[in-house]
């Protein structure tokens, strides 16, 4: 609520705050907006009555980016203080956006013409997950995605991947190649030894079937790597 000053009732001081944000963005686009302010126009919608600048910066300092707070898994967003269920939904919302606008970006046009979007989606669909996700992206004759699937869910860190089932599914689809992706919770996309093993063998259950394995994809927090970059298959 506002104060009386002379009788009157005074807006809160957020208030011309708030509107003098969303007119920079609206003149500026977001370019010259910090991550926390940022966040506070996206804060806005849920939390309407509050200074929301501190737990912006709150967030940030939790998270280490806007892209990892509006990332970030609904358990660990619940561990903060003034966060619910309404910014949680609010939060969702923006990273589903992101998702299917990353996704239209590699869907238009064959995915090995356009790999930076490729690794883009990838990113924004994985990168801050808390949990491994193995996934595959399920390509035509003329390497366009038919099929984004998540195949399989692990630990923090081990996911189980059954190189006949990626192989199975491709068939299912009528897929002549895959590209194989997964998370490294740890944030560090550095192959393991079971990552290149596990590669190698769905390499070699889909080469008899014509099915070829373009590349494996690591994605974590501080980047990704390349099977394939890296020379490893």
């Amino acid at each position: 609520m506002g104060e009386f000053q002379d009788g009157k009732v005074t807006p809160p001081h957020y208030t011309g705050h708030r509107e003098r944000l969303r007119e920079r963005f609206r003149t500026g686009g977001d370019a010259a907006m910090a991550d926390y302010e940022l966040l506070e126009l996206v804060l806005f919608r849920s939390i309407p009555r509050q200074d929301v600048k501190p737990l912006a910066k709150q967030l940030l300092a939790a998270f280490g980016s806007f892209a990892e707070v509006i990332g970030a898994p609904e358990a660990r967003l619940r561990t903060v203080k003034g966060i619910g269920d309404a910014t949680i939904l609010d939060f969702k919302v923006v990273h589903a956006a992101s998702r299917r606008i990353a996704r239209s970006e590699v869907t238009k046009r064959p995915i090995l013409s356009s790999w930076s979007a490729v690794i883009d989606y990838c990113r924004t669909a994985m990168a801050y997950e808390d949990r491994e996700q193995f996934r595959v992206l399920f390509l035509d004759k003329k390497n366009q995605m038919i099929a984004d699937e998540v195949q399989q869910t692990g630990t923090v860190d081990h996911t189980p991947v059954y190189p006949r089932e990626v192989v199975k599914r491709a068939l299912e689809l009528a897929a002549t190649a895959v590209i194989l992706v997964h998370n490294h919770p740890s944030g560090d996309p550095t192959p393991s030894r079971a990552d290149i093993t596990m590669t190698k063998q769905v390499v070699e259950a889909a080469a008899p079937l014509g099915i070829i394995v373009h590349d494996h994809i690591i994605i974590g927090r501080d980047g990704h790597a390349s099977l394939k970059g890296l020379q490893l298959i």
